[in-house]
């Protein structure tokens, strides 16, 4: 008998990343485009006020959530059985999951700004490592929401060479500026520190600058580079799993559609990315507004047509 469907649509919602219920409909349309999951009927599941009576419903689910189970299980299942499976299927942390079951709800009822950063991100910068010179590299950045007011988690990784880097921090969203810091211990020392734009919805880039120093290399030097961070339909277990730095003269817009990212002018996106990384000149940089006002301009039309 199927049993706590709202609160399981809400961990799905909060381990995709996913901003607002069409975006949650999406994510069942990519499996199958023909699915009964729709987000009139969704609105009366997530309040707890019916359940899919389908069975192709809970067969969807499972594929969305890229379970070896069939549909029934995930409709039979306790909440605490679904919460492990899908922790360890996708290798996320239990206790943040589960804090953040009711996220979901919060966006339908009333997005504030904190939470429509809620998501993952892919990440490209400049490398700093010598060894890597000239390269861009990749990072995943994973945001969630806190019980603070216009502060989120924030947890930061690169695969390098030496290892999966995991670091973890906040990201503050103040007026004039989103600002955060990542570590990966408790010395209170930040390993980075971002300086962003103030997103506006869909937030579906951020952009600014990184700051810290090298990880890879014979000295640890202060080091700063401009940073993208675009806002992907749902976790990728590609970005766990590929080496971060870019192929030499690789393409950024490939790279986002092998995360599920729907690109449909390559070329324009390689150009608006390779115009805001630019770096400035005489020592001095500062992202100009026009630049990063390109890049949300694209990006966001991008995302609309992708859950709409």
């Amino acid at each position: 008998m199927a049993q706590d469907i709202d609160r399981k649509l809400r961990l799905t919602a909060a381990l995709l990343g996913t901003v607002a219920r069409k975006d949650l409909a999406a994510a069942f349309r990519r499996v199958n485009a023909n699915t009964s999951f729709d987000i009139g009927r969704a609105d009366k599941w997530l309040q707890g006020r019916a359940q899919p009576r389908e069975r192709q419903v809970y067969e969807d689910w499972a594929k969305v959530l890229e379970l070896d189970r069939p549909g029934q299980w995930v409709a039979d299942c306790d909440i605490e059985t679904f919460l492990d499976e899908i922790c360890t299927r996708h290798g996320r942390d239990r206790k943040v999951l589960a804090r953040d079951i009711e996220v979901f709800a919060s966006r339908v009822n009333g997005q504030g700004p904190a939470l429509s950063l809620a998501g993952t991100f892919v990440c490209y910068s400049h490398a700093w490592s010598p060894y890597f010179r000239g390269r861009l590299i990749r990072g995943e950045l994973t945001v969630t929401t806190s019980s603070t007011p216009n502060r989120m988690h924030a947890i930061y990784t690169e695969v390098l060479p030496t290892g999966l880097l995991e670091l973890k921090g906040a990201i503050n969203i103040g007026k004039r500026a989103t600002q955060g810091s990542v570590g990966e211990d408790s010395s209170g020392v930040p390993t980075l520190t971002f300086c962003l734009f103030p997103a506006s919805p869909p937030a579906s880039v951020l952009g600014g600058l990184m700051f810290g120093t090298t990880l890879i290399g014979p000295d640890a030097q202060p080091s700063v580079t401009r940073i993208a961070m675009v806002r992907l339909p749902g976790a990728s277990p590609r970005l766990r799993s590929t080496a971060a730095y870019l192929p030499a003269q690789g393409s950024i817009a490939e790279d986002l559609v092998e995360l599920g990212l729907r690109v449909q002018d390559s070329a324009a996106v390689d150009r608006h990315l390779a115009e805001f990384l630019a770096v400035g000149v005489n020592g001095f940089d500062q992202v100009s507004v026009p630049a990063y006002r390109a890049l949300a301009d694209l990006f966001d039309r991008i995302w609309l047509a992708d859950v709409c």
